[in-house]
Formats: structure tokens, sequence, C-alpha cells
């Protein structure tokens, strides 16, 4: 769980509050979320090991800030990379020369200030708005990746909201927004991506699926999101199982809590409980994510993991 989430970067806060009630029960109020800004790193040079790559010549799109190609690394489409994780991933996958499809669900703002970071760094980039729970706003994002760089080489699902109430409080319609954005939403994107890289011979691609600790543990006030989350465990899992023998790599990364301008907020004594459950003794940061990212994403020594959710979180599942 990326105790660190807003409405387009997907994670959760509520440890704060469940460590928090425990130690003190004055202190019950949930802590919402907010990703720092991504980094950029050194671009790295495609090697024939790597996911292959060829680009294409670019076309205009409405709903996408198109830029001029100046680089030619995989293509990478990130759901949810305007702040936070999502944009610390974009960033990084950038800074290693990449093409990043920075996917947003409202405000092209924050999405067109990712993309000149990354071209900055060496990349290349576009922004493309889009609500990953709805099929036709996911087929045109994946439309605008194609029209504009010829292919898609990585999917990082990363988009996520949170509706935290207690169970029995809970409105349908709560459960069920959660449910078609951090659930049916990496399953709309990786079912167009894996069409897409399934079309060029060789086959090659990686997903990587930003899942949540709850999604192992379970939290309290949020049924909704902890069953979408350890659904797209399961789902990580079964991709995996599809598309190995089509050398398409499937896994998943569970953050635990992520620091953001929140967490500065807590206090002393509030944060010197919360980080007793942390067995690392401190918080997780947005590059700590973007870095596991990266290396499943591009490195060769990832191209035989697969199926595996892997935890960084300080220790705090294990």
């Amino acid at each position: 769980m990326a105790f660190s989430v807003r409405a387009t970067s997907s994670s959760a806060h509520h440890i704060a509050r469940n460590v928090v009630s425990k130690t003190r029960s004055s202190c019950s109020s949930s802590l919402a979320s907010k990703r720092s800004q991504g980094m950029a790193g050194k671009k790295m040079s495609p090697s024939s090991s790597s996911i292959p790559f060829r680009f294409s010549s670019s076309s205009g799109r409405k709903s996408a800030m198109t830029v001029q190609a100046a680089a030619d690394g995989p293509v990478c489409v990130v759901t949810g990379a305007s702040r936070g994780i999502g944009a610390a991933i974009a960033t990084q996958l950038g800074a290693q020369g990449c093409r990043v499809v920075v996917n947003y669900a409202a405000s092209s703002g924050p999405a067109e200030e990712v993309c000149k970071t990354i071209k900055a760094s060496g990349g290349d980039a576009i922004a493309v708005q889009a609500n990953v729970a709805k099929q036709e706003e996911v087929d045109a994002l994946f439309k605008a990746a194609v029209d504009a760089f010829g292919e898609v080489n990585v999917l990082v699902n990363n988009a996520g909201i949170t509706r935290d109430t207690l169970m029995m409080r809970m409105k349908l319609a709560q459960w069920q927004e959660v449910i078609d954005l951090n659930l049916t939403g990496v399953f709309l994107c990786t079912q167009a991506a894996c069409k897409i890289m399934g079309k060029k011979k060789p086959v090659k691609g990686r997903i990587i699926n930003i899942t949540s600790v709850v999604g192992v543990t379970g939290n309290a006030g949020q049924a909704n999101y902890s069953a979408a989350k350890a659904g797209v465990i399961g789902l990580t899992k079964t991709v995996a199982r599809e598309y190995a023998g089509r050398n398409i790599q499937c896994n998943a990364i569970a953050p635990g809590f992520i620091a953001s301008d929140m967490t500065a907020e807590l206090g002393p004594e509030i944060e010197a409980k919360i980080l007793t459950t942390i067995p690392a003794g401190k918080y997780g940061q947005p590059e700590d994510i973007a870095g596991m990212v990266r290396f499943l994403a591009l490195d060769p020594a990832a191209a035989y993991i697969t199926g595996q959710t892997i935890h960084v979180d300080g220790g705090m599942v294990m």
C-alpha cells in the first residue's frame, strides 16, 4: 500500500490511521496522499538484450500532448503518472531514454510538467488523458501511444483511487468506483497492451502492476481498496501464466508506507508510533518504487522474473 495517494495514482494511506487508532484513540483520522515528484538518472544506452523498440513517426491527437521524438528507447505506458509515485516512475523511465506515455485523469498541467522533465533528461513523452475504468478511454489511450510511437513495450498500471470507510458503512457506489478503477482498469489496460505487444515479432513485453501491502494483509476501513489490490495480485499471476510462453513478463509491486507532504505534518509523536510498525524505521520514497519498476521494466536480468509480487515496504510484510 503506497500510503501516499492522490486520485490519479494508486495506493492508500490508511495504515497511519489504523496504527495510530490502536495506540492513540484520539488520532483516528485517515491520512490522505500525495506522492512526490520523481527522479531523473543517467540515460541508459539500449542493448540488444533489452526490450525491443523502434521509433515510428508520431501523429497529433486532440487528447494527447505530442512532442518531437528525441529518444528511441522502449515505449512505456504509465497510468496515473501526473504526480507522486506515478510521476517518479515516468521520469525514471524517461531518464533511461524511454518514450513514455504519461496518462492522467483530470488536470493536464502536472502531466505536461512530467513530460518536460522526461524530455530534459533525454527521453520522450506524450501526455494522454484517460479514465482507465472506461473501455473506450483505454482504447483511445493505447491508440495515442501507437500513433505517437508505433508500439508499446512496457505497461505500468499505477492509477488508482480510495473511497475509505468501514465495510458496514460503505455504499455500493464507493465499493464499485474503487473496483472499477483499481482492478477493472488494470484488466482493461493489460488486455489492450498485450494485444499490441503480441503483434510485434519477436514478441516481448513487460507489465508491472502497482498493488499494495493491504492486498495481502487487509486493512480496516478499506474493504474496497484491499479487495481491488488483492485482485490485482491474482490478475498478475494469471497474466504471467498465460503469457510467459510468449515472452511477456507480468509482475506486481506492493509499496508500503511512502513519504508525502502529509506525513511531514503528522508530528513527532504520531510519526514515532507509525515508524514502530516498519522494521526499517523510516518511510519509503517514491523513488524506491520507481527504481523497482525500472528494474522490472528494463533490465535484462528481470527477463526470468514473472508472476511475482515484490514488497517494497521496509519489512512491514514478510
